[in-house]
């Protein structure tokens, strides 16, 4: 009698709870997907030191580290554009990447110079800021002419021309802050932890980096052609310590975007009315652009959405919808504007007109 006495106390305990699980929202299982580009391959070598050293070879191994680092993260998916020495051509490599529908692009190689000039840099997609900035991105590009068909595919580029890619549309920059977020914390990594040469991150247009439609960067993981350098980048401890750096890097821009949702990942909450949250001292609002570029902030520049705000930030103009105090008001305006077809859309807060982390004053509510 007495078991019997506890196994029901037991179930009327714990029935609240089981009737409270059986209502939550199911968790968003969406895998983080990083697709992992090692630059150049088969017939294209790439840059070469001495004949000795090929670009295609280090950057295939570095990349295949990478995501032999990342698939350490359980929630993270590789996707590889080359695992062997074979050629892929440049618009197939975003090809892959956009039927991937990928979180992030990451595209590996290595730099050179008739100097004994040293370093890493990682490039986001822009206008050719300076002629070395174009000397890297034509030396890279011009892969196209080992192409079939070259000319009438990428017949909307001018590699000798440092404008050729100024049509680039809003929806393209609109991974243009994650990408720079993503490129800083490599070079982050490779100056803090490797103590390697920081020669930042750079804008220019490289064709591979036009043809995907997600946050995407390209690194130089160095100067082949540097005899110091080069013996590093041709080393295995050298080619872990740069895939170490970089998965750390992406692991670091996972984490911080899940955070701010930027990528609208769904919290387990339970599916019940909830009350509107008001936080006195900040003003939330959704960024869903950032571009190069100063638009009017009309209805018909941002798919209908109303009340749109321009901000000057840097070298770059922000986009923002909404402007409240309100927090489940501009969590219902990031769902719209996503709707819309922003869906790297996040909320920002304002305290004293100066950006801060949203979460920050959530979890203090």
């Amino acid at each position: 009698m007495r078991t019997t006495t506890i196994y029901i106390l037991v179930f009327l305990i714990t029935l609240p709870f089981q009737r409270a699980l059986a209502n939550l929202k199911p968790v968003d299982s969406k895998r983080f997907v990083v697709v992992i580009d090692a630059g150049h391959g088969g017939k294209d070598p790439g840059k070469n030191a001495r004949g000795a050293i090929l670009e295609k070879d280090i950057a295939l191994k570095i990349a295949l580290l990478i995501g032999e680092e990342l698939q350490k993260q359980k929630d993270i998916e590789i996707v590889y554009t080359r695992k062997t020495d074979v050629f892929v051509e440049l618009d197939e490599r975003g090809a892959i990447a956009n039927r991937a529908e990928a979180d992030l692009f990451i595209s590996v190689h290595c730099n050179a110079h008739n100097s004994q000039a040293s370093g890493a840099e990682t490039y986001v997609l822009g206008l050719h800021r300076n002629k070395t900035n174009f000397e890297v991105a034509k030396a890279e590009n011009e892969v196209i002419y080992l192409e079939d068909n070259y000319e009438e595919k990428y017949a909307q580029y001018n590699l000798n021309s440092p404008e050729s890619l100024i049509g680039l549309t809003l929806m393209q920059e609109e991974f243009l802050d994650q990408s720079i977020q993503l490129a800083s914390y490599v070079q982050d990594n490779f100056r803090q932890k490797l103590h390697r040469k920081d020669r930042s991150v750079k804008q220019a247009g490289f064709v591979v980096l036009h043809q995907t439609v997600m946050p995407s960067i390209l690194i130089e993981t160095g100067f082949i052609t540097n005899t110091e350098e080069g013996r590093y980048l041709n080393s295995s401890k050298g080619q872990r310590d740069i895939a170490h750096a970089v998965a750390q890097a992406v692991v670091k821009y996972k984490e911080n975007v899940t955070t701010n949702d930027f990528l609208g990942v769904k919290k387990v909450v339970p599916a019940v009315e909830v009350n509107d949250v008001v936080v006195k001292d900040a003003i939330f609002k959704v960024q869903i652009a950032a571009s190069s570029r100063s638009l009017e902030t009309k209805p018909y520049n941002f798919k209908g959405l109303r009340g749109i705000q321009r901000s000057k930030e840097g070298k770059l103009y922000k986009y923002y919808y909404g402007d409240t105090s309100n927090y489940t008001e501009i969590e219902r305006m990031l769902r719209e504007a996503k709707a819309k077809g922003y869906s790297t859309a996040y909320i920002v807060a304002f305290k004293n007109g100066i950006k801060q982390n949203a979460n920050d004053f959530i979890n203090k509510s």
